[in-house]
């Protein structure tokens, strides 16, 4: 089964789409000046394709993120404002296929020739407090996994937090930032999940979970924010 766009509107007539969204879907259908409001189907994963990657990795998927996957391998979708006759497009919320789920490691952070190392970057100083996990560490203390790429803006983590072999229940959810500082984002891939739905993909909308926020060039000014205050 291939990969199919649902067309704007259409959401809501599948309740697999229903259930898949939260009923967002229906929500942003709904609001005045949104417009555009898109899926990519996706089919479900095949157990086989859940346990090759548990196998390949050493790692046991979590409950949640295996349930997830056999529902759809991945998830993508879009939606834009129509604004003074241009459509704009606005919120994406993601999440890679099995096949893109791959472990984060130097190769993928850096090109360049002689660039530091993930492990030269290491910040010891920050560990675990009461109201902060310990940090991952990008060698052999912690297994990552990129779940979305946030369009350029950073990267949506599964994390391990105890190296391989790697336990399903030692995997939190973080928020890598372009400057390469992590951010805790949630316990379980489930809660991130539904952050990620009541968000709405609005653009770097993780960096509200970071101590500097969200860049004024990514806060709504304007006629867009005009329009993003009619819509919600």
């Amino acid at each position: 089964m291939e990969e199919e766009a649902s067309p704007p509107g259409l959401g809501c007539s599948k309740p697999h789409l229903e259930k898949l969204t939260l009923g967002i879907t229906r929500i942003l259908e709904s609001s005045p000046g949104v417009t555009e409001v898109t899926i990519i189907e996706k089919p479900p994963a095949e157990r086989h394709m859940i346990s090759s990657w548990e196998q390949k990795n050493n790692c046991v998927m979590p409950e949640d993120v295996k349930n997830f996957y056999l529902m759809t391998n991945g998830f993508h979708m879009t939606w834009s404002v129509k604004l003074d006759e241009h459509i704009i497009p606005l919120g994406s919320m993601a999440i890679n296929s099995i096949s893109k789920l791959t472990q984060l490691t130097q190769s993928s952070m850096y090109s360049l020739p002689n660039a530091p190392t993930l492990a030269d970057l290491e910040d010891d100083t920050h560990e675990a407090s009461d109201d902060q996990p310990e940090k991952p560490h990008f060698d052999s203390r912690s297994v990552i996994f990129e779940l979305d790429s946030c369009n350029g803006s950073g990267k949506v983590c599964l994390v391990y937090k105890s190296g391989k072999p790697a336990l399903a229940e030692d995997t939190e959810i973080w928020f890598l930032d372009r400057a390469l500082y992590w951010h805790f984002l949630t316990d379980t891939f489930t809660a991130y999940y539904r952050l990620l739905i009541t968000h709405l993909g609005l653009p770097q909308w993780q960096y509200a979970f970071t101590s500097y926020g969200i860049s004024p060039q990514a806060k709504p000014t304007g006629s867009e924010g005009r329009s993003k205050r009619r819509c919600f």
